[in-house]
């Protein structure tokens, strides 16, 4: 075969897929008031031309996998780097995307100087120091910000952090971002809460008591990070987020991602990915406070569970039946 037909065979190949995969999610999902979002590394988008192009094609909100953590921005004490973010933020602007910021409180991915002997008053300088930094930074630039993440444990209880030495730290990081950036929209942001059980239990306790304080709370999210045993309708996925939602809180799915291991054929486990991934946004659609429907990560080939092919590209950037189950969905009315 001549160069020429190879090349013509690849492209039709190419248009096919296009042709295929139907209008983008971005564009499915704006008919039903909803931004689908991708967590993103920026160097990607300058060593990964494909990457950049899906991504701009397909989401209509990115969110900074890690360069907006404490530990990329702030690895020397007063001393910040936005390079990383700044890059993000303009690649957002100019796709007209969306910007979540994750995330200003965390217990992992600190700066070794956060762990230092502290008194509650030089902690709360150090709290607010960062936070009003960083969140003025982007002011105007940022949709949502993930104030405090995982900050209940797998036990339902407090996780330790060096942040608990000022005991009202969760209170103070949202006010001080609240002020910080009057117009961006604060959340709370966790894992392993998506159906009714203990952890969810204490994360409603805990974000019930901060709106009962007049704490700025917006929102919660819902990571999502799940395998082939979740199932939505089990987890009572629904009634969970309705009672958040009766809280007055905007609801988000975050971080979504479904881990292909388990038993069956490579077949069967797509297939149930794929179901996995339409019930979690049918849940989300029928849910009137669910606003933001966000994976973690674009291609399997980037993913933090990469050997378990969790997301709906695969690592050559094909759609797998996850991204047309998604599709579908958005296309009903």
């Amino acid at each position: 075969m001549s160069f020429r037909l190879w090349s013509l065979l690849l492209l039709g190949l190419s248009l096919l897929t296009l042709a295929q995969s139907g209008p983008p999610l971005r564009t499915l999902a704006e008919k039903h008031g909803l931004q689908v979002g991708a967590a993103v590394e920026p160097n990607l988008l300058l060593q990964d031309p494909e990457y950049a192009q899906v991504l701009a094609r397909e989401f209509n909100l990115v969110v900074a996998e890690n360069v907006m953590k404490w530990g990329a921005l702030q690895t020397t004490r007063g001393q910040f780097n936005f390079a990383p973010a700044d890059l993000l933020v303009e690649f957002a602007q100019k796709n007209h995307m969306a910007v979540r910021g994750h995330t200003l409180v965390w217990h992992q991915q600190l700066p070794r100087w956060v762990y230092g002997d502290f008194t509650p008053a030089e902690m709360e300088a150090i709290l607010r120091e960062h936070i009003q930094t960083v969140v003025g930074h982007f002011r105007g630039k940022i949709a949502y910000w993930d104030v405090a993440n995982e900050v209940i444990g797998d036990d339902a209880e407090l996780r330790p952090t060096p942040f608990e030495v000022l005991p009202d730290y969760l209170e103070k990081a949202f006010r001080y971002a609240h002020a910080a950036d009057p117009g961006a929209k604060l959340f709370y942001n966790d894992y392993g809460a998506e159906g009714l059980g203990p952890k969810s239990d204490a994360i409603y306790a805990l974000l019930k008591s901060l709106k009962d304080k007049g704490v700025p709370l917006d929102g919660v999210g819902f990571q999502a990070h799940l395998d082939l045993n979740f199932s939505p309708t089990a987890a009572r996925m629904a009634e969970n987020l309705e009672r958040f939602a009766k809280l007055g809180l905007e609801i988000h799915i975050t971080e979504m991602d479904v881990r292909l291991s388990g038993p069956g054929s490579k077949a069967e486990r797509l297939q149930k990915q794929a179901q996995i991934y339409q019930e979690v946004l049918q849940v989300c659609l029928r849910q009137p406070r669910c606003k933001v429907f966000t994976l973690w990560g674009v291609s399997d080939a980037y993913s933090w569970r990469a050997a378990s092919e969790p997301l709906i590209f695969d690592a050559d950037y094909q759609p797998k039946p996850a991204y047309f189950a998604l599709q579908r969905t958005l296309q009903q009315p």
